[in-house]
Formats: structure tokens, C-alpha cells, sequence
């Protein structure tokens, strides 16, 4: 069963669309599943002002994509970094166990986004400090064969 707080992100999902001029942009998928997301993220002085997400998925990626987003508004990068898969759960009252890697997906996209800022400004050495210099492409996944029951 999903909690309120996921149903309610589910139904009214908060930040979707695209940013045009991103700063930064995320693109993460589940092959097994089918979920996929792209994240867009605005930052000034390193702090991300502005995000938006397009997710093709179940309730659950949209809902943690959504979460996501919202959590990661208005804090700074290194703060939008400690965002996990577990952070997004949490404040969606929890998933179930089936359905969390769908918030792996949301937290990924995130650093991805985030990552592809840095990289976009050619600050590598930050790159290495937040350990996003070695995420794998993006055609790589950790899925552990998850299938993605609707």
C-alpha cells in the first residue's frame, strides 16, 4: 500500500516540465522496469533556485521524482547531495520494499543533474571532492533485476 503523501505526489506531482536554459540536467532509467527520469536544475551561487523533472514511470517514480525535486529546492549543491534514496522515501511516508528502488532513480538523477552542472563548468576538482567523477554512464544500472509491478 502507498502512503497518503505518495498518492497526494502522485496526483498532483509538484515541479514537472522542462527547464529550457538548465543549468544542469539528469537523465537516469531502470531497463527492467521502464522508469525514466531527467531532472533540470537552475543554480545560482550554488544553490539550486529552480528544478524540474519529466518522469515516464509508475506512481511511485513519479511521486519520488516529485519528492525529490521539492527537497532539493532552494538548498545548495553539496546540501541536494545528501539527498538518498532513503531521504525520499522517508518523506513520503515510506515505500514499499518493491518499489524502492523507484527513489534510487529520483536520488540518481539528482547527482546526475548535479553533476553535469559541474562538468558543464568546468569545475572537475568539485567533481572529485563530492565523489560524482565516477558515476557510471548512463546506460549503466544497478537494477538487482527489479521488476517494476504497477
Amino acid at each position: 500500500m502507498y502512503s497518503e503523501k505518495v498518492l497526494e505526489h502522485f496526483r498532483n506531482p509538484r515541479n514537472v516540465g522542462v527547464i529550457e536554459d538548465a543549468d544542469g540536467v539528469g537523465t537516469v532509467g531502470n531497463p527492467v522496469c521502464g522508469d525514466l527520469m531527467t531532472m533540470y536544475i537552475k543554480v545560482e551561487d550554488d544553490r539550486i533556485v529552480d528544478i524540474k523533472f519529466q518522469t515516464f514511470g509508475c506512481g511511485a517514480a513519479i511521486a519520488t521524482s516529485s519528492m525529490a525535486t521539492e527537497l532539493a529546492k532552494g538548498k545548495t549543491l553539496e546540501e541536494a547531495l545528501q539527498i538518498t534514496k532513503q531521504t525520499v522515501a522517508e518523506a513520503l511516508g515510506g515505500l514499499p520494499p518493491q518499489k524502492m528502488h523507484c527513489s534510487n532513480l529520483a536520488a540518481d538523477a539528482l547527482k546526475r543533474a548535479i553533476a553535469d552542472y559541474l562538468k558543464k563548468n568546468g569545475r572537475v576538482e568539485d567533481l572529485k571532492r563530492l565523489g560524482l567523477d565516477n558515476l557510471p554512464d548512463e546506460d549503466e544500472h544497478d537494477d538487482h533485476g527489479e521488476l517494476c509491478p504497477m
